[in-house]
């Protein structure tokens, strides 16, 4: 938004030099983009009137222009602007003078024609953004007279402000003068227009409010002895330098209004106003509407629109957004109806975006006006008008039943939210300038505080604590740094998960990362055969990968084949990753439904392909390290029933506790087969959250025993269904606590010495007493009890 400095200096003396403005601007949010002096280097400048506009030959872009500068002789000027007529009262910069950019104008020949000057556009003399055409002045100006003296330009500031949505009372000069007023510790004061002069006739508007929802105030005030004209040269210059052209005096009064107090209005021609009433409602689906820019609006009412009619229901204007042509305000008008109102924000939005149709006066209601401004701006539309008269009493339908908003604010939280160290009275001095009244309320230390209507963005405590904080000043706001004493910490299961990631990469695997999602086929591929356990995606991006995996297994052995593909045949690969499937029972929710929600959990999956792979000793081994490392209590692997992928006779389950943590054992023969690999697969899939939820050993150390350990071995014959685990957990028992380790160190096969089905298993045993050196009775008592513990699950001693 652009505001001038003189316009500001209406509300409050501002005062000190530009740059003091603008760092008080920025502080307070309201941030300057940019800075621009005007009304400088304008002196040669006059106004010249239009004596006759010729076309040139060859040229459909520029025309010889006729102008009559005072002293009796026309002068012409090559000029390509399009927006004026004979008659028109111009601008002219004269041959030798300089615009306030620094372009000196000079005598040219264009198209074979000299060109004595340059006709001007606000632009061009620093005025404004409008290029689109020449500065038109009121045709009442003299010809000759210096253009700085019909305007009654001085030279001025114009800061180009970023007016973020959460500020709408900054969208007008007065609520930009309040800010600096308040925070520059200034007076301020909005001049109160008077009272419209009444006339003998008296018309009666009818309002009939529809849609409280989306319009919930509507002022209607009629006026006669209206002169449509051109707008006065003051007002003209403040809108200019503010980004808006002037119109005529009826647009530019209700424009100077809206950019001076935020409220727009608009005016409707009392003679093409049907019924002499309004009608506010919803748009009906199928209506159409002709709106001020020429174009024919058709609504869908689906979504409500607000749409203002006549008293005989036909539509005559967008609310808030744009009016129609159909009561649009001609030349030859005399007699209007002002209409100023407010408008629901949202609807106001919407209603922006759905039709493409963005104005200033939909730009303020979207963000929020001020519901309690509307008689004002209407005196002051008035008072900028001027020679009319009020034509009966001012119309107003107020449907808002609500009053003046009031907050709660703790004297605490303001300090505990800025760091400071403010009382109550300070605070209220800072609200107060604002509109924002604060009195002690009933609780200690707190102020109750009542918004004002022009700031509907404050709506709760903290809103007003940032009012606080922009006029302490957030530079007097010392800065602090906020610790959380959970910063960097992890919890439980992102340590033992770190752990375990730490454990597999010193053990020499490389961890890999596959997709969540395979191919239709790939789990049957796998060996698994359950397909009620498969979740399918209905949307897919890619029809090759549509299934939610229900073990790593099917997206590491893709990592393999790829590797395999390409002659890598030394694999040894972890992954941590989540698997889905379809639960057996259903999941209660609220209002008696049950439905069948997916099972999603994290699980560790590790294997190692190389030709002279081992297979499930290997996978045994991982899992011995992983017990160890994560001091499980008592661990075990117990021989299964087939389980999907796995070797029939090679693949156990690990328990802890009787808590099945997962699978250790080989990758099914025929399913290596099927992915055209050879040889033997070690394999090791847990759930990690019973992982690291298994019981654990104490952290607490023993004391060494100071006295020597002995050693016995123990070859014992075995069938092959009577699993290494369950032969060492009953050595376990048998040994005692005099058992300082226990490891599994040959295991050896030959049917023709054995037997068929059968094995050998060396275990070594090592004891040691804390108070004693053990004798030779009693180790040989102890390895006695370990046979005959291991006998009784199947186990004999070889010969």
């Amino acid at each position: 938004m652009l505001a001038p400095l003189s316009w500001l200096r209406d509300f409050t003396p501002l005062e000190g030099s530009t740059s003091d403005l603008v760092d008080a601007l920025n502080g307070l949010g309201l941030v300057v983009e940019g800075v621009n002096v005007v009304g400088e280097g304008l002196e040669s400048i006059v106004a010249v009137k239009v004596l006759g506009i010729d076309a040139i030959d060859g040229a459909d872009k520029i025309r010889l222009v006729h102008v009559d500068t005072g002293d009796g002789e026309p002068l012409d000027i090559v000029c390509g602007a399009m927006n004026f007529e004979v008659g028109d009262v111009v601008p002219l910069a004269p041959v030798g003078a300089k615009l306030p950019d620094g372009f000196e104008i000079g005598r040219r020949k264009m198209r074979g024609i000299w060109s004595n000057g340059m006709l001007c556009s606000a632009r061009e003399l620093g005025l404004g953004d409008d290029h689109g055409g020449l500065m038109l002045l009121p045709t009442s100006l003299v010809a000759g007279t210096p253009f700085v003296q019909a305007m009654g330009i001085e030279p001025d500031v114009v800061f180009d402000l970023a007016i973020e949505t959460n500020r709408p009372d900054a969208m007008c000069m007065a609520g930009v003068a309040r800010d600096l007023a308040a925070f520059l510790k200034l007076p301020f004061e909005i001049p109160t227009p008077p009272t419209p002069v009444k006339a003998e006739s008296d018309v009666k508007i009818s309002i009939d409010l529809q849609s409280p929802q989306l319009c919930d105030r509507f002022v209607a005030t009629a006026f006669e002895g209206v002169q449509v004209g051109a707008g006065d040269p003051t007002v003209a210059r403040r809108l200019a330098l503010a980004g808006m052209r002037s119109i005529s005096n009826v647009v530019d009064a209700s424009n100077y209004v809206m950019l001076e107090l935020g409220q727009p209005t608009h005016a409707y021609d009392l003679d093409a106003l049907d019924g002499t009433g309004f009608i506010v409602r919803a748009a009906r689906e199928g209506e159409t509407l002709v709106t001020l820019d020429g174009v024919l609006r058709s609504f869908a009412g689906v979504e409500p629109d607000c749409l203002i009619c006549d008293a005989n229901d036909v539509p005559i204007g967008i609310g808030g957004v744009m009016g129609g042509q159909s009561t649009e305000v001609r030349e030859t008008t005399s007699r209007i109806v002002l209409e100023a109102a407010h408008f629901d924000q949202l609807s106001i939005a919407r209603t922006s975006r759905r039709h493409a149709l963005r104005s200033e006066a939909s730009a303020r209601f979207e963000r929020g006006c001020d519901p309690d401004n509307l008689e004002r701006a209407t005196n002051r539309f008035v008072q900028l008008l001027g020679g009319v008269r009020q034509i009966g009493p001012v119309n107003d339908t107020n449907l808002r039943t609500h009053g003046r908003r009031q907050v709660p604010v703790r004297v605490a939280r303001v300090n505990a939210l800025l760091g400071t160290s403010l009382d109550a009275a300070q605070i209220s001095g800072y609200l107060a300038p604002l509109g924002f009244a604060a009195v002690a309320s009933e609780v200690a230390d707190e102020l109750q505080v009542e918004l004002p209507s022009y700031r509907p963005d404050a709506t709760q405590e903290v809103d007003v604590i940032e009012e606080v904080a922009r006029h302490y000043g957030y530079r007097n706001i010392q800065r602090t740094t906020k610790r959380s004493p959970y910063v960097g910490t992890l919890s439980a299961y992102q340590s033992d998960r770190r752990k375990l990631r730490a454990l597999l990469s010193g053990s020499g695997f490389h961890e890999i990362l596959t997709d969540s999602l395979v191919a239709p086929g790939a789990h049957q591929k796998c060996g698994f055969s359950d397909e009620s356990l498969l979740l399918e995606l209905d949307n897919p991006l890619a029809s090759e990968q549509s299934i939610l995996r229900v073990s790593l297994l099917p997206s590491m052995l893709g990592a393999v084949v790829y590797n395999a593909q390409r002659r890598n045949l030394n694999l040894s690969l972890f992954e941590v990753g989540h698997v889905y499937s379809m639960p057996a029972t259903e999941t209660a929710l609220p209002h008696g439904r049950s439905v069948p929600l997916p099972d999603e959990h994290e699980r560790f999956g590790a294997l190692v392909y190389s030709p002279q792979c081992e297979g499930a000793p290997l996978a045994a081994a991982l899992w011995a390290r992983i017990a160890a490392e994560f001091r499980l209590l008592d661990p075990e692997l117990r021989a299964t029933e087939h389980l999907p992928g796995t070797h029939p006779t090679r693949t156990t389950v690990a328990y802890v506790d009787d808590v099945a943590i997962g699978a250790v054992g080989e990758i099914d023969p025929q399913v290596l087969s099927s992915h055209g690999l050879e040889g033997r697969m070690a394999w090791v899939e847990l759930r990690l959250q019973r992982l690291f939820e298994a019981a654990r050993k104490p952290d607490s150390a023993d004391t060494p025993s100071k006295f020597p350990s002995s050693d016995i071995d123990l070859a014992l014959v075995a069938p092959s269904t009577v699993t290494a685990a369950s032969i060492r957990q009953a050595l376990q028992m048998a040994a005692g606590d005099l058992l300082e380790q226990l490891s599994l160190i040959d295991i050896y096969r030959d049917g023709e010495r054995l037997g068929e089905g059968h094995r050998s298993l060396a275990f070594r045993l090592r004891f040691c007493a804390p108070d004693r050196t053990l004798t030779d009775v009693e180790v040989g008592e102890l390895r006695q009890r370990c046979i005959d513990s291991a006998h009784a699950v199947g186990a004999s001693i070889r010969s």
